[in-house]
């Protein structure tokens, strides 16, 4: 298996012929309005461009995972880190076929996505030879959650490859705990920025929710949703110090934008997801 990251959430798996491309946001630096104006610099988003390589690992993409895109159905409310409108043309362009929560489908396809899986937290499903399992995410903590979209993380296997579990945008829960713990996918991915608005509390885990999930993880963790929106502060540095401090480093990678990572199915990954 090889992970293309290429921005903030959006990276590609890819697995032979399979590329599956996950929470697209593809458009140049700054076609998004801010996402904070009080708490964090009012710049424009993204903050940074796709890399140079991006454009070569896009065109291989086969399918596509979205962890969660709207609020309320409300156009405007829509998360364009994780869906843009050039991600939106690019898999109308290609009919890419679409995994997402099943609240979100109906909302999707009213925009022309080719949504082919429409999932809810719960048990495993047949998918791509393997299997995948959609976990509930909680995108924030205390009241400020009733207003974001929640969706869903992914736990995934596919043939003789490490599982992954794509957390997606939450706070530390005991379905993320459960998935660590009981599921102990190979490799987890989970969005380290510490985002907020300007009202509420942490829409993303703090640090220390970060650290305690990296603990909890049985096997290597990637972090990412960093340094590319205006309201995620933490830079990659100040991560990369904090885990050295906690003796967590070794099993945890910071991918810069444009790298590609490769792993290998562990010898004692076996057996069928619960």
């Amino acid at each position: 298996m090889k992970i293309h990251h290429l921005r903030n959430a959006t990276f590609i798996i890819e697995s032979g012929d399979l590329h599956l491309l996950i929470d697209p946001m593809l458009g140049a630096q700054g076609t998004l309005p801010a996402f904070a104006r009080i708490r964090h610099a009012p710049r424009r988003n993204p903050t940074v461009d796709l890399p140079a390589s991006a454009s070569a690992v896009l065109e291989k993409v086969t399918h596509c995972l979205i962890t969660h895109c709207r609020t309320f159905g409300v156009r405007a409310l829509q998360h364009t880190d994780h869906l843009d409108p050039a991600a939106e043309r690019f898999l109308r362009a290609r009919h890419t076929p679409v995994v997402c929560p099943r609240k979100d489908a109906p909302y999707l396809r009213r925009y022309g996505l080719n949504v082919i899986e429409a999932l809810d937290g719960g048990r495993s499903r047949p998918f791509l030879g393997g299997e995948i399992q959609a976990v509930p995410a909680r995108h924030g903590h205390g009241w400020i959650q009733r207003l974001m979209a929640n969706g869903v993380g992914y736990f995934l296997r596919l043939p003789n490859e490490p599982s992954i579990y794509i957390s997606g945008d939450t706070v530390f829960t005991p379905d993320v705990d459960r998935t660590l713990t009981e599921l102990k996918p190979d490799i987890a991915v989970v969005a380290a920025g510490s985002a907020s608005l300007d009202v509420g509390g942490p829409i993303l885990m703090p640090l220390e929710e970060v650290l305690t999930f990296i603990r909890k993880a049985p096997g290597t963790v990637l972090a990412n949703h960093l340094e590319a929106l205006n309201h995620c502060p933490t830079q990659r540095s100040d991560l990369k110090c904090k885990l050295t401090a906690h003796g967590l480093d070794a099993k945890v990678i910071v991918p810069e934008d444009g790298e590609t990572l490769e792993f290998r199915r562990p010898v004692q990954s076996q057996g069928v997801m619960p």
